[in-house]
């Protein structure tokens, strides 16, 4: 089993979540993608975070695929951090193989997360492009730390079966929408 991990606040979830997924099942062979929807980012001011439940049964209503499972189980689990989680999950699946996903706007603040380095050589990684985003992800610390490790795209139906650190940029999907874009439109409509 092949699944791929797409953690993050879902706040609100929307459709290039769902895109990506989908995409990253396609491109990297995937059996399942399942959407990791955190208590709370420890990169991010939590404070008007909507209660998890609420989150989950929101990005329950936009995977709307059998491919995609949506989990709390960071909560469950007691773990905040992408490391802490990654360890959990593979010690509870010893028999899956996953994978970690990420957009280009996450690579290019990868740096800034607890134990990047341990994480990326624990489970091999794949960046989904996002427009505007590819230069900067690309030119990132992280991604130039690790450019010896990635693995060229044509190949990255292979990724899951590779020992980390092991990674790959999929370019042809640009997908521009963001949580945050959608939040600040919902902020502004209330405003005016």
């Amino acid at each position: 089993m092949r699944i791929g991990l797409l953690g993050g606040s879902f706040n609100p979830a929307h459709e290039a979540h769902r895109e990506a997924s989908l995409f990253a099942l396609r491109r990297l062979g995937l059996d399942r993608v399942w959407w990791l929807v955190t208590p709370g980012n420890p990169l991010k001011d939590n404070a008007e975070l909507p209660e998890l439940a609420k989150r989950i049964a929101q990005a329950e209503a936009v995977a709307q695929s059998p491919f995609i499972e949506v989990t709390g189980i960071e909560a469950t689990l007691g773990t905040r951090f992408a490391f802490d989680t990654v360890t959990r999950l593979r010690a509870c699946y010893p028999s899956v193989r996953f994978l970690f996903l990420m957009g280009a706007d996450i690579l290019a603040e990868f740096h800034r997360w607890k134990r990047w380095r341990e994480l990326s050589a624990l489970v091999p990684f794949a960046v989904i492009d996002r427009a505007g985003w590819t230069s900067r992800a690309l030119a990132s610390p992280a991604a130039q730390s690790l450019s010896a490790s990635r693995l060229p795209e044509f190949d990255a139906m292979i990724l899951a079966a590779k020992e980390p650190p092991v990674w790959t940029f999929l370019h042809g999907l640009k997908l521009a929408q963001s949580s945050t874009a959608i939040r600040k439109a919902v902020s502004s409509r209330r405003e005016g």
